[in-house]
């Protein structure tokens, strides 16, 4: 018989099996030495984008940080680089064979914090900052225009023993109260982005995520919205299902019969006014903070942010929709159809940095939208005024 290799994949070890030249211990060999970086699916070279270059001294002239397309390639890279922070940490890799630097250093960054659950030890988001020296060695003598200062970026869900109770733990958080705001998490994020926000500028910096992580990253970037520092911010594969949501639709339905009749009362000049006000704060945030959503139809778990359906079309209500006489939009919301899919695909990072992939920026005051940038673009509630004694 002729002697034949067979290799077998197990994890990220190859193992080389020799037929025909024994029994014994002998006839295996264990290829050791840089077998996941060349081999595991995860690996920049295996998996990630394919015609994307690196920064080079031609982007002092134009940036390619300007393309829209090479923006988001780079972005979701970044996100990449979190999960593999996570899953490197978990299968005790060194420097010299961690997959995730491998992510952000073609770009010309680097890592200076990651952001670490306390409770389990996990790494849910880090910061990457724009690598001077590396830039400096390939004759790049600034930062490209368009190129942020730093990245907060933030992972989603990731289904290991080490992480599974604590994420899945926020899952059903953001699914039963629509708020990741309980969480510890949210708390990390919220300061980190503050601080390198503080130290940069806001202009300078952006924040993104991914699935539980891009819920993360609209929460902290609309916090930091409310107090005047505006971050420009992309979720991929934001959840957009949660039962409080269902049980406010409910309630809703109920209460369009009374927004009818009410809208046939005459109003008073000073309901009139409070609501031109209400429109004007609006119109002045929706110029300042709008979001970039990737989302894609096949994913049930983002999909309901493109669907317009109960978007107040009249305007009856002008706190829970864009602004009128075309002002800025309250969201870019980028779709992305290939039919139908299955979820695992469909919610993937991967697929925000393919080659083929075409985007169609969709109607962006989905109903859904509107609710989650209510409570940023309109003015509290007028408190009551107490008579004299």
């Amino acid at each position: 018989m002729a002697k034949q290799d067979v290799e077998e994949v197990i994890g990220e070890t190859v193992l080389v099996v020799k037929e025909g030249q024994g029994g014994n211990e002998g006839e295996r060999e264990m290829e050791k030495e840089g077998s996941h970086r060349h081999h595991h699916p995860y690996a920049f070279h295996v998996s990630g984008p394919r015609n994307v270059s690196s920064p080079n001294w031609r982007d002092l002239i134009s940036s390619s940080w300007k393309d829209g397309n090479y923006r988001r390639t780079v972005i979701a890279c970044f996100i990449q680089a979190v999960y593999l922070l996570e899953l490197d940490r978990q299968e005790n890799r060194t420097e010299a064979n961690a997959l995730a630097p491998k992510w952000w250093i073609p770009f010309k960054y680097k890592l200076s914090q990651t952001l670490i659950d306390e409770r389990d030890g996990s790494i849910y988001g880090a910061i990457l900052e724009w690598d001077r020296s590396a830039a400096l060695a390939d004759f790049i003598l600034m930062r490209p225009s368009g190129a942020p200062r730093a990245v907060l970026a933030l992972r989603g869900t990731l289904l290991k023993s080490s992480t599974i109770r604590r994420d899945v733990e926020d899952d059903l958080r953001f699914l039963a109260w629509e708020s990741l705001k309980g969480s510890v998490r949210f708390n990390g994020a919220f300061e980190a982005l503050k601080s390198v926000a503080d130290r940069y500028g806001s202009s300078n910096v952006f924040v993104a995520g991914h699935s539980l992580g891009a819920g993360f990253a609209l929460q902290v970037g609309k916090a930091l919205a409310k107090q005047g520092i505006f971050v420009e911010t992309h979720l991929f594969n934001p959840p957009s299902v949660s039962l409080a949501m269902s049980f406010r639709n409910i309630g809703e339905k109920a209460g369009f019969v009374w927004k009818r009749f009410k809208s046939m009362l005459p109003s008073s000049s000073e309901t009139q006014a409070s609501s031109d006000e209400r429109a004007n704060t609006c119109s002045v945030g929706l110029k300042k903070w709008v979001p970039h959503l990737y989302v894609n139809n096949s994913d049930y778990i983002c999909c309901y942010y493109t669907d317009p359906a109960g978007a107040e079309g009249n305007h009856a209500d002008k706190e829970n929709v864009a602004p009128p006489n075309g002002q800025g939009p309250a969201a870019k919301l980028f779709v992305l159809s290939k039919g139908k899919q299955k979820f695992l695909e469909a919610h993937g990072l991967e697929q925000w940095w393919s080659d083929d992939l075409e985007l169609q920026q969709a109607l962006n005051n989905s109903k859904l939208i509107s609710k989650q940038l209510k409570s940023l673009y309109s003015l509290p509630a007028p408190q009551p005024t107490q008579g004299k004694p």
